[in-house]
């Protein structure tokens, strides 16, 4: 392949993976070098940077994917808008989400030591929006869960990796901006329904998510069962 059909082909997969395309299937997909394929990465990253383009090629989450500039935010957000109203995440979903992308990973016991609430409902909501999962168990008494950020967060906020989160002051901005809403926070509205049922249905969520194959067994975990719900809902993101 010459260098503008390893380009092409480069452009191709990026566009066409719904996750961020890694050098190691990139090269593995063209057929090409690590080294090759990172050059042609590079002369691709360039080549979106004009100011006529709209998009641009980032690295997130440990590979490449392609994202509309910032400086066109709001046009798409209007466009998305006009498809389907926006979702946000409430208040106290927003916090907790920052407790533990600052935090992980930790337990609910930790995060509601450290937010002062019971946020069992919460983390429902985080997970079923796919921007936390599961990180094991911590070794003490009662083997809590522990919960971490996940790829989709990673996507969602534009991040790399961990090092580039921002100051505890910034990220609510961020946030605002990631999903997708001019209010970025929505009200907090009580849910309903029976708490006891609530570690069931967590750990229904994380057999459905695919993301851990043995932290299924919620309803053991006492510290859990008696957390009130709030509601929540996720940002979209942004492509074209």
């Amino acid at each position: 392949m010459n260098p503008e059909d390893i380009k092409a082909g480069l452009e191709s997969i990026i566009y066409a993976a719904d996750e961020p395309a890694t050098l190691d299937q990139i090269a593995n997909a063209l057929g090409v070098e690590k080294s090759v394929a990172r050059a042609a990465l590079d002369l691709l990253v360039a080549s979106y940077q004009t100011d006529e383009r709209g998009i641009e090629v980032r690295k997130v989450a440990g590979g490449w994917k392609f994202y509309t500039k910032p400086q066109h935010h709001d046009v798409v957000r209007k466009f998305i808008k006009s498809l389907q109203p926006p979702l946000r995440l409430t208040m106290p979903a927003l916090e907790t989400l920052a407790v533990i992308a600052y935090k992980q990973p930790v337990t609910v016991p930790e995060i509601n030591e450290i937010r002062g609430v019971h946020v069992g409902g919460v983390i429902k909501t985080l997970l079923e929006k796919r921007l936390i999962t599961t990180a094991g168990r911590k070794e003490v008494i009662g083997r809590p869960i522990l919960y971490r950020t996940s790829k989709q967060f990673m996507m969602r906020f534009g991040l790399s990796d961990l090092d580039e989160l921002p100051s505890l002051k910034e990220f609510e901005q961020l946030a605002q901006a990631a999903l997708g809403s001019d209010a970025g926070i929505a009200p907090v509205e009580p849910e309903g329904g029976a708490a006891a049922s609530q570690d069931s249905v967590e750990a229904a969520q994380i057999r459905e998510s695919g993301e851990t194959n043995d932290l299924a067994e919620l309803a053991d975990d006492a510290p859990e069962s008696s957390e009130q719900a709030r509601t929540a809902a996720a940002g979209t993101s942004e492509r074209s």
